[in-house]
């Protein structure tokens, strides 16, 4: 088979069916944030107030004691988490755009912890929820609130009561079967704090020279780097960009999210066919590493099943919906 070859990869004419269940609640229309009063945890302030002053004296020790080992080394993990949550947590598992044999889906259950973004069962839940109430109470990093609060706000206060109200009806059926997702999550707490912190942290140390109190804050300035990388999505892709597909929601297309999120900013593009593997119509590897992972694992045979929306519907939604825009090589 030659490289990368498209014979995996499918063209899908319509949403699939998976989350279209009737709906048990009044219609949400969005955008909409209703008055509410946020109940803040402290916890979590506290948590996310020490990762980032520790990330900050991260960064200067990067810049003045750290080794080049050492920093390749984290750049390194960063790259392996964010496809973790990309082409796992995102477009294997939450929307089911391609499927992957048990060695791909056992990497990327590992690099994903890489990440901690709670467990793989946890952002599924949030993200398809996302997806079904998208700008509305019901989203749990609802945009209309705007840019802090679907940034990292969301995560310092308790859910809005319509999350919690309509994630009941999320079906999670697929996830919780899922052994290896299961093992993610039965044993979270030593797993991902060994995966995800401790290791990062005493392999520099053997193995690079470093001190405790460099390995450490290296660690933490990885991994909060990692988590607003994906943050943006959640927030710069939903308020600034162009619409060139659907103008009538508020997801965008925002390049420079799509270079730090690894082709995560076609986010306009996804929101409209949130089932298609790239997340992109061009499936630009340049700006799109996660395609490009995918690509690479279905050549060997370990991805397949790859769903992708034609050329035709593409632009036919476009033309129907778009705000007229040429974004991303449109003709």
């Amino acid at each position: 088979m030659p490289p990368f070859s498209s014979t995996s990869v499918r063209d899908v004419s319509e949403l699939p069916k998976d989350g279209d269940e009737e709906e048990e609640f009044e219609k949400l229309i969005a955008p909409q944030a209703a008055p509410r009063k946020y109940d803040i945890v402290y916890r979590n302030l506290l948590t996310f107030g020490y990762g980032h002053l520790s990330a900050l004296y991260g960064l200067y020790l990067a810049c003045t004691v750290a080794t080049w080992s050492t920093l390749i080394f984290h750049y390194t993990i960063f790259v392996l988490a964010s496809i973790g949550v990309t082409a796992g947590a995102h477009r294997l598992w939450t929307h089911r755009a391609y499927k992957a044999k048990m060695p791909l889906q056992v990497l990327l259950m590992i690099m994903n912890t890489f990440a901690f973004q709670n467990t793989v069962m946890d952002w599924v839940r949030d993200h398809r929820m996302h997806h079904r109430y998208s700008d509305t109470d019901a989203d749990p990093h609802n945009a209309t609130r705007g840019f802090f609060y679907s940034h990292m706000g969301w995560l310092l206060v308790r859910k809005h009561s319509e999350v919690k109200r309509r994630g009941k009806s999320i079906d999670m059926s697929d996830i919780y079967a899922n052994p290896v997702l299961r093992f993610q999550r039965k044993y979270a707490i030593p797993f991902i704090g060994s995966v995800c912190f401790l290791l990062p942290t005493i392999i520099p140390m053997y193995f690079f020279g470093e001190t405790l109190t460099t390995a450490w804050h290296l660690t933490l300035l990885r991994y909060l780097t990692n988590l607003h990388a994906t943050f943006l999505v959640n927030s710069a892709a939903h308020l600034w960009g162009n619409k060139p597909y659907d103008s009538n929601i508020k997801p965008v297309q925002n390049l420079a999210v799509s270079i730090v999120a690894f082709g995560e900013g076609f986010h306009n593009y996804h929101h409209v066919f949130p089932w298609d593997y790239k997340t992109a119509e061009l499936g630009n590897n340049a700006l799109n590493l996660t395609t490009f992972f995918i690509d690479f694992f279905a050549w060997l045979g370990w991805a397949y099943d790859l769903k992708q929306a034609s050329d035709d519907i593409i632009k036919s939604r476009s033309m129907r919906t778009g705000d007229g825009s040429n974004a991303w090589g449109i003709k």
